[in-house]
């Protein structure tokens, strides 16, 4: 199924990793989403339903990115007792409230519990 223009039907997004096979496995083993050999072991995750939006900057243009969840406290309840280390505690942000893990290789992986509406019904 495609949506927009020219038939986008879905985004690629690249986490580059100083570990990446331990990031991979993290992945697919502890966040446990599912996934495809590309070819050569080179595994590629199915991601849940995404959104993009688009914020102004005064800097530098970049990218985040932001796992979502629908109860933060839940979630990193879950992925402390798999061992997960919590790089940030869930901080109130009013239109939402953001936290981020560590992963395997010590980047920092972003959570997100919204509390506004969100595109996934679409």
């Amino acid at each position: 199924m495609s949506s927009g223009v020219g038939g986008i039907s879905g985004a690629h997004v690249i986490l580059y990793s100083q570990d990446a096979e331990a990031d991979r496995a993290f992945v697919r083993d502890v966040l446990g989403f599912p996934g495809v050999d590309a070819g050569g072991g080179w595994l590629i995750f199915k991601l849940p339903p995404a959104e993009v939006a688009v914020h102004p900057t005064a800097g530098e243009a970049s990218h985040e990115l932001y796992l979502m969840c629908d109860d933060i406290d839940v979630l990193l309840g879950e992925l402390r007792a798999r061992g997960v280390g919590i790089a940030s505690e869930a901080t109130d942000q009013g239109w939402g409230r953001l936290a981020a893990i560590r992963l395997p290789s010590g980047a920092e992986l972003a959570l997100y519990e919204p509390r506004h509406p969100t595109a996934h019904g679409l």
